[in-house]
């Protein structure tokens, strides 16, 4: 991989991960390499102004890190074939990550000099909100024309897209009638609908009694939050689905898209949300020779019985 220049994007609350960028800085600075670096978080957002401002893009990401800002990276990057390198410094979990000793192992940045590492494709998923006047029959409502207007906003999501109500002051449930290429299927009441990814079938899906996906597979999984009826359950579906969301009730009843834990868009009853695969994949660096997903999930998810913890049988 050529690497002429580098974005470090480090974890916003994190002295650790601030203290690490500045010595990888130094680190790829005496070879030559020209490096930025910016703070990541909730409440900042790097990318929209480096994108802007920097003369070309990076040929290489440093997040420095959670699983949160490795997203964020993501959502930005991902579209633009950046190839995103992590390491979980600050981080929780770590699904995402390397392991932060990976950092000041010897001859890190050669190996990526030398391409000594594997490019792994994560799906992405999309979202765009119709409006009131962007809809002029269901034709257009349910996708089947993709030109985008100027006004709509793409929002896209490495682990997962979900629809939850807007007002607080309500009744945290809604009513959401889900329709799958074109044909209904369900109208969800409850507390919302997750849209995920298999790298997000770890996260919150799980949590809402979701499939575990292996991100070798592109899929969607959808998981109703809470559902008042038992007949509304977890689906997964080919990549290729499309999948259209609309609020149903009184105008009050709004519902906000969120991608990945960041916000997006408010929409009510007569808009939707159309909801895919994205056309590209996230290109993660897997430094590791004999990475493991299963011993990755035994043991950030403390699985009984772990493999970390028993040897396999003779068989």
């Amino acid at each position: 991989m050529r690497l002429q220049r580098v974005w470090l994007i480090y974890r916003a609350d994190s002295p650790l991960a601030l203290k690490e960028a500045r010595r990888c800085a130094d680190e790829l600075e005496t070879s030559g390499v020209t490096t930025v670096l910016a703070m990541s978080g909730l409440t900042a957002d790097p990318f929209p102004g480096l994108l802007a401002s920097e003369p070309r893009l990076p040929d290489l990401a440093v997040v420095l890190g959670g699983d949160g800002t490795v997203l964020g990276a993501a959502r930005h990057l991902a579209v633009l074939d950046v190839p995103i390198l992590s390491f979980n410094v600050g981080g929780h979990l770590g699904f995402l990550t390397h392991d932060p000793g990976l950092l000041r192992s010897e001859g890190l940045w050669q190996r990526v000099l030398e391409d000594r590492f594997a490019l792994e494709r994560r799906m992405m998923l999309q979202a765009v909100i119709q409006r009131l006047g962007d809809l002029h029959g269901s034709k257009e409502a349910s996708g089947a024309d993709d030109g985008l207007k100027d006004h709509q906003e793409i929002h896209w999501a490495l682990n997962d897209l979900y629809l939850k109500p807007h007002h607080e002051d309500l009744s945290p449930t809604c009513i959401l009638e889900m329709e799958i290429d074109g044909e209904v299927v369900d109208q969800v009441r409850g507390d919302g609908l997750i849209l995920a990814s298999p790298t997000g079938s770890t996260g919150y899906a799980m949590a809402a009694g979701g499939p575990i996906l292996h991100p070798g597979i592109d899929a969607i999984v959808v998981s109703p939050i809470c559902p008042m009826s038992l007949s509304s359950r977890t689906v997964v579906l080919p990549p290729r689905s499309r999948v259209v969301i609309w609020p149903l009730g009184d105008a009050s009843r709004q519902v906000k898209l969120w991608k990945d834990g960041a916000a997006g868009e408010v929409f009510g009853p007569g808009e939707c949300c159309v909801i895919q695969q994205a056309a590209h994949h996230a290109l993660m660096v897997q430094l590791e020779q004999s990475p493991s997903y299963y011993r990755t999930l035994s043991g950030k998810l403390h699985w009984a019985g772990s493999l970390l913890d028993s040897a396999p049988s003779s068989n």
